[in-house]
């Protein structure tokens, strides 16, 4: 079963909205709830090659596969 293949209502994500959109992870591990999109990379056709992600409370940035987002039981839009 692929990552994005299950069950439920899957989050709207638009490849053009994304960059300083926010986010709370379902699942916190070291504190870290909320993120913002810092920063995206696109190739010659708009498609986004790299998408990188920084929490809120550490700061911390993280490289993630974008369509990761439309994950419904990852992740919320929004700070929540």
């Amino acid at each position: 079963m692929s990552d994005y293949s299950y069950g439920g209502k899957m989050n709207k994500v638009s490849p053009k909205a994304l960059l300083n959109s926010k986010w709370t992870k379902i699942e916190v591990n070291n504190k870290e709830k909320h993120f913002v999109i810092t920063k995206i990379t696109v190739d010659e056709n708009q498609s986004i090659t790299e998408c990188t992600i920084e929490s809120v409370m550490s700061h911390n940035e993280y490289e993630i596969n974008w369509r990761e987002l439309k994950n419904s039981h990852r992740w919320k839009i929004g700070w929540q």
